[in-house]
């Protein structure tokens, strides 16, 4: 080996740089360990392009003024329903309010009918109708008084013959009750025998048509019936436009017409005292659309029991109704109510008749 001074300077270096490499590669090593490089980019020489930095603004400034709009319409939304809900709750309370305070004239109005009928004996009540059956007793004659509200239009109908499609059939008021479902029903509209049956008296609707076509009135014959809103119609017609413009759901003949706008009409002669008294049913309205249905009793038709036409008319007149018609009466007064017959028939039992009106729970 050559000593170091017998080496030039380039040649010493030499040897002191391969001594010293394993130590300085250690250290390298410990020291790359211990502290991570760190890199640090130079960045002054990117220049972005404008136009696509522009873009990026646009939409960013774009989506913050949309979520701003979200944000404003989900607010908006939300009072929104809080106003509705108040505006809501205040209509409701207001609507029961005006309920209540519109049904104070009706209730105060049906007091006053009830006050002059009496006490109920007998009560149906359903959402379709409400029926009250009192007892009408003012000396000289007596029956029953049925009051009548239909809260449906189809909860009063009116029955022809037995069902059985022959011309002329005919069915007692019980008997129409039961086939129907009822809960009540009166006798209708008269009669005429023939031809082997009994076919009803003169104009005669239901089920949309004319049963034996439109007949004018004649002899003091009128026509009583209900229209398609449940309300009572009735009188003299002489044409069927008259009668079609009335919109007649169903409805029947008899005479005569006792009471029309609350005004008295004058009864015929003959029906004074053909018979003077006798069993009648007679079919009244107030003005506000109840139905009044009077049975009176009488034990034959020989004009000395029962009650005169002009005693009944007095009667419907002193109670307030609007209109008031006389139905069938003698023998064919009828009047049903919860399955049983409420009257004493003259006939000593109930006589079949080709129509009825009948009421529906």
């Amino acid at each position: 080996m050559k000593t170091l001074t017998r080496m030039t300077p380039k040649q010493v270096n030499r040897w002191f740089m391969l001594a010293l490499a394993p130590f300085i590669g250690a250290s390298l090593c410990i020291w790359l360990l211990s502290e991570p490089p760190r890199l640090e980019l130079d960045t002054s020489a990117y220049v972005p392009d404008s136009g696509l930095s522009e873009e990026t603004g646009h939409i960013v400034q774009g989506l913050d003024q949309a979520a701003l709009t979200v944000d404003k319409t989900i607010a908006s939304i939300e009072k929104t329903g809080r106003l509705y809900q108040q505006t809501t709750a205040a209509m409701s309370s207001i609507l029961k309010d005006t309920t209540a305070q519109a049904e104070v004239p009706e209730r105060v109005y049906n007091r006053r009918i009830t006050a002059k009928l009496g006490v109920p004996t007998e009560r149906v009540s359903s959402d379709r109708i409400n029926i009250e059956l009192f007892k009408v007793n003012p000396g000289s004659y007596h029956g029953y008084a049925m009051k009548v509200k239909l809260n449906d239009p189809n909860a009063m109908a009116m029955s022809l013959g037995n069902d059985t499609g022959k011309s002329g059939s005919t069915e007692t008021t019980l008997q129409a009750v039961t086939r129907h479902g009822a809960v009540a029903g009166i006798n209708a509209g008269g009669y005429a025998d023939g031809n082997g049956g009994r076919h009803p008296l003169s104009t005669t609707f239901i089920d949309g048509k004319y049963v034996t076509g439109f007949q004018p009135s004649f002899k003091d014959l009128a026509f009583v019936g209900l229209n398609q809103s449940g309300q009572l119609i009735g009188g003299k017609f002489w044409s069927q436009e008259q009668l079609d413009q009335l919109d007649p759901k169903f409805g029947a003949t008899f005479v005569p017409v006792l009471i029309k706008n609350g005004k008295k009409t004058p009864i015929p002669e003959k029906w004074k005292t053909a018979p003077a008294r006798a069993p009648r049913t007679v079919i009244a309205n107030y003005k506000d659309d109840q139905l009044l249905i009077i049975v009176t009793e009488g034990y034959d038709e020989k004009g000395k029991s029962g009650a005169t036409l002009q005693e009944l008319q007095n009667k419907l007149y002193n109670l307030g109704v609007k209109d008031a018609y006389n139905l069938d009466g003698g023998g064919s007064s009828s009047l049903i109510l919860n399955g049983r017959v409420v009257n004493k028939p003259s006939d000593g039992r109930l006589r079949p008749v080709p129509t009825h009106f009948l009421f529906f729970k």
